[in-house]
Order: structure tokens, then C-alpha cells, then sequence
């Protein structure tokens, strides 16, 4: 007796051996034939929205990162002019969106989407272990929110993020590691010395004490 995927048959629209593919809804619509084409059409359409949707949402937040960086002297300030008419970081917009249009246009989805994937999942990671870092060192400081179930909920996120990552192929590691020490590298050549909180500590430091 075959199981049915292996005899070719299959309920549905199509076999679902199929549908790994970054457009599945599409392959299983254009599987049921004319009937189905206004659907696909119509699927096609949203997802088209959809996606330029999300690349102008995630645009928007890196660039806003790397305002934030540039204006506490992490990044060249460039990243932080403002345009004088529309008030926006627009030198920070030009270049993200060329650095990003590079990228999509010379490198595979399935690579893009493992790198993006493991990058959200150690920041994701990181601001866990921030929350746990903080609880312990800095207790006195002002907290609106509390996470709740600490130290628990932390500590799953960091668990659960870790074994996301780890189930990532080998080259996605790889490539993190790369990414990694070049932004250290930004950082050493660039940031450190040009850090406000850095020079805030500094000043701190070098200020004499006045004798009572």
C-alpha cells in the first residue's frame, strides 16, 4: 500500500511538497487552473502591497536607528541632518535606501531572509538579557513597566531565541560573526571616540572634587 504523496495523488489544490517557496498561495492558486486566475491575480496584487508595505516600514525604522546612533556620536553625523523644509534625516534615507536596494538586488531571498532572521532573534535576545542585566545592577533605577513572571520571562525569551537561532544553517553564522566584527569595527574606528555617553563618563571622571 503507497502513501498517497508518494503515489503522485494529493487533496487539495496541490501537493504540498510544492509549496516551499516564497510564494505558495500563488503556486497553489495557479494549480487549480482557470477557475482559480482571478484569485491568483487578486493574491498576487496584495501580497505586491503587502511587501512594499513592509519595506517602507523597515526602512523607516533602520533609518530611525541610525538617526538615534548618529546623534549620540556612534554613526557620522550625516546620518543625523535634518532637511530643512521636510524635517526628516533625508541623507540617512538616501543612503539606507541604496544600501538596501543593493543588497536585495545581489543576493538570494532565502540568504536575506536568514540573515534577517538572526539578526532580529539575537536583538531580541540581547534586550532579554538587558532586562536581566538591569534588574541585577541597576535596581534603583525608574521603571514604568516591569516585565512580568521575572526573571522566568526573560530567560525563556533568551532560551527560546537561542534555539531559533541555532536551528539556522551554519553559513548564517557565519555571515553574523562577519557582521558582528564589522560593526565592532565601526565602532572601535568610529564610536568610541566620538560617543556622548562616553565623553559624559569622561567629564564625569575628570571633574575635581571641591573640598568641604
Amino acid at each position: 500500500m503507497h502513501h498517497p504523496v508518494c503515489a503522485g495523488r494529493h487533496d487539495g489544490l496541490v501537493d504540498y511538497h510544492l509549496l516551499a517557496v516564497p510564494n505558495p498561495v500563488s503556486v497553489a492558486l495557479s494549480a487549480g487552473g482557470p477557475s482559480l486566475a482571478w484569485a491568483k491575480v487578486l493574491v498576487d496584487a496584495v501580497i505586491a502591497v503587502s511587501l512594499v508595505s513592509a519595506l517602507l516600514v523597515t526602512l523607516l525604522g533602520q533609518i530611525r536607528i541610525f538617526f538615534a546612533m548618529s546623534r549620540d556620536g556612534l554613526l557620522p553625523p550625516m546620518f543625523a541632518a535634518i532637511h530643512p523644509r521636510w524635517r526628516t534625516p533625508h541623507l540617512g534615507t538616501v543612503v539606507t535606501g541604496l544600501a538596501a536596494a543593493v543588497i536585495a538586488g545581489f543576493f538570494p531571498l532565502r540568504l536575506l531572509g536568514e540573515l534577517i532572521s538572526i539578526g532580529t532573534l539575537l536583538a531580541f535576545m540581547v534586550v532579554c538579557l538587558g532586562v536581566m542585566a538591569l534588574r541585577r545592577w541597576r535596581p534603583d533605577l525608574h521603571r514604568p513597566f516591569r516585565v512580568p513572571g521575572y526573571p522566568w520571562t526573560p530567560a525563556l525569551g533568551v532560551a527560546s531565541c537561542l534555539a531559533l537561532m541555532l536551528s539556522l544553517p551554519r553559513d548564517t553564522w557565519i555571515r553574523l560573526i562577519v557582521w558582528l566584527i564589522l560593526g565592532a569595527g565601526v565602532y572601535l574606528a568610529y564610536g568610541r571616540r566620538h560617543s556622548l555617553l562616553r565623553r559624559k563618563a569622561d567629564a564625569a571622571v575628570s571633574v575635581p572634587l571641591l573640598d568641604e
